[in-house]
């Protein structure tokens, strides 16, 4: 029935639409198996995309010729640029999507892609021979072969959904659970455990009292995600609001947590920390008299609300009671009760930086099966699952990204050698790197590298190679285009900056921090005639390059001096018992997590700098 493919994708959510894309588009013959086509890329919570860390991360996954950028574009019904009152390596751009919108783009995009087939069906066995995958084998028997296989579960995997004292299996509301994986990858070696999620009440919009709150609309000049020319800022936008839990709020809320499956033992597995539901807000922070809620649109054409902040799995009557009290829901009907949901993980601990098992050869993990949250964490792990998965059914090298290439390079770093307790979100302060990782230079970054691979598109790598040269030409014309006091002093007083006594370069003046291009625009008409001839893109990477520019010189002198530890590799036969002088801690978690250089073996909890010189020695670095 099925000839032999290159890669087989298990999931069609944010990784399983990632993976499929990537391995698809770099030449395999790839099959993408769901068990509903009909909710493929389905936005399960919120209907966003991006914000701290994760705009970053979007912006990487494009640059490399991911389609998550191009899809939020594409679906986008509000851009914001978080946190502009920081510095350029806080700024992180976010789009609010239309649901059914994002995941029609997703369906149209992968039915576009040559060498990518479907098929409707649970996976409930993986295929295995002598330690390598061979495919996988769906409930009703059928055997699929396959050179790769990359497993992208999500929440179904064993899935049990829990609201007040009910709980019953499902991987989302109104699907069910996927059985039969957990189970053989646990008789195979694999360690498993337990996670939750939760998710919001979803509200009608016609039933809410916007007046009572504060709107909140979106950037006044909105730009996008994607580097390339696919996509267009919105031209119109709708508004988010913001409301306030309150003490009646809380207290009625109270009066479910004897019936809460979160406090009375019913739920076991790990919650997000920095995403908690209102219960777990008000039981941590009994200080605080009132939370934040987001009101947010699901799409153009739809009253259904989804109300961030509000996530919670207490009893749909304390819910929609407590929902009332809060400004602006007085009224307020329910579509569907907030809901927890509990699912297997397997320790990402098991895997190479390729995100390939060690215990099984060509298998490889994406997404929440590896402990993550978050749709954004989840697709740059399926993309990089999918360009492996791609390049080891071909006997290519492998890609990877170190932590000083990338947000993607970070998150994987941070879950193959020190795991997670708990689900793994992505934050600026994971990045030691960040003001190199910055949102604006994804595309110089990364775009190079996805080309080199046959990902990114000769169009995209022209864009990024033309920014490049323009960037370093308006650097040094900066350096060139200078400024007497009698052109410039008058307008430098007028915004509150000491005035010059000589000519200056404007690369000089850029480095006050109160001058931007904008500031020195209005100084003189040659000066806003001479930053006419660049376009955004140059002007916004130059001025980010010299005001920044002792802070990132001194961090790319840190990468080079950290590259040294990333360029000496471990072999994988490596026997750590035999290094006598290594503690036994030491030992113990070098053989769990095989690290591939002395980087990685460095960054492992429990391995202490004492240890990673004794392992130097030993291979004779």
């Amino acid at each position: 029935m099925f000839e032999e493919y290159d890669v087989i994708v298990v999931g069609a959510g944010h990784a399983g639409c990632e993976a499929a894309a990537a391995a698809a588009k770099m030449g395999s013959k790839t099959l993408l198996c769901t068990m509903n086509m009909q909710t493929i890329a389905q936005m399960s919570c919120n209907p966003a995309m991006g914000g701290v860390a994760k705009g970053q991360i979007v912006r990487e996954i494009d640059a490399l010729g991911g389609m998550s950028g191009i899809i939020s574009d594409k679906s986008m019904i509000q851009f914001r640029m978080l946190n502009l009152s920081k510095g350029p390596a806080m700024w992180s751009p976010r789009t609010q999507n239309d649901r059914m919108l994002f995941a029609e783009e997703w369906r149209y995009a992968l039915e576009k892609t040559p060498n990518l087939d479907f098929w409707q069906e649970m996976v409930s066995e993986l295929l295995v021979k002598d330690g390598r995958v061979i495919g996988v084998k769906t409930s009703l028997g059928i055997e699929i072969k396959s050179k790769s296989v990359v497993l992208t579960n999500g929440t179904f995997l064993n899935g049990v959904i829990h609201i007040g004292e009910k709980k019953f299996g499902g991987g989302r509301t109104g699907e069910k659970a996927a059985t039969g994986i957990t189970e053989q990858l646990v008789t195979l070696g694999f360690e498993a455990g337990r996670m939750k999620t939760g998710t919001p009440p979803r509200v009608d919009g016609r039933s809410l009292n916007y007046e009572a709150m504060e709107e909140q609309k979106g950037d006044e000049k909105p730009s996008k995600f994607s580097y390339s020319d696919e996509t267009k800022p919105l031209e119109k936008q709708r508004s988010c609001y913001i409301t306030y839990t309150n003490k009646d709020v809380h207290q009625t809320l109270e009066t479910g947590f004897d019936r809460s499956p979160m406090f009375n033992g019913r739920i076991q597995g790990l919650g997000p920390r920095y995403c908690p539901s209102i219960e777990d807000k008000i039981n941590r922070f009994s200080e605080r008299d009132r939370h934040q809620i987001f009101v947010e649109p699901e799409g153009w054409n739809t009253v259904e609300i989804y109300v961030n902040g509000f996530s919670t799995s207490l009893p749909e009557d304390v819910q929609i009671k407590a929902l009332r009290q809060i400004p602006g829901f007085e009224k307020a009907k329910m579509f569907r009760p907030g809901y927890a949901i509990e699912y297997d993980f397997f320790p990402p601990t098991q895997l190479k930086a390729t995100l390939e098992t060690h215990l099984i050869e060509n298998l490889f993990f994406a997404g929440q099966i590896n402990g993550t949250t978050g749709y954004e964490e989840a697709a740059c792990q399926g993309l990089m699952a999918g360009i492996n998965a791609h390049n080891k059914a071909h006997e290519k090298e492998e890609f990877t990204l170190r932590r000083s290439d990338a947000y993607i390079g970070v998150l994987i770093d941070d879950l193959i050698n020190k795991g997670t307790q708990e689900p793994y979100r992505m934050f600026t302060s994971r990045a030691e790197f960040r003001i190199l990782l910055r949102q604006d230079n994804a595309d110089l970054r990364l775009t190079e590298l996805g080309h080199k691979i046959g990902l990114a598109s000769d169009e995209r790598l022209d864009k990024v190679l033309d920014k490049k040269n323009e960037s370093k030409q308006l650097f040094e014309a900066l350096k060139k285009e200078k400024l007497t006091p009698e052109e410039a002093n008058r307008t430098l007083n007028e915004i509150s900056t000491a005035g010059i006594r000589e000519k200056i370069s404007l690369f000089n003046l850029l480095k006050r921090p109160e001058l931007g291009v904008p500031e020195l625009r209005q100084i003189d008409g040659k000066v806003d005639e001479f930053f006419s001839s660049y376009s955004e893109a140059a002007i916004e990477q130059a001025e980010i390059e010299i005001k920044y520019e002792s802070y990132i010189d001194k961090e790319r002198k840190l990468v080079e001096k950290i590259d040294s530890y990333e360029n000496y590799r471990i072999p994988e036969s490596l026997d750590y018992q035999a290094i006598p002088a290594l503690s036994a801690e030491a030992k113990e978690k070098l053989k769990k997590h095989k690290p591939q250089t002395i980087g990685q073996a460095s960054r492992i909890s429990g391995v202490n700098p004492a240890d990673i010189s004794i392992v130097m020695v030993y291979l004779g670095k």
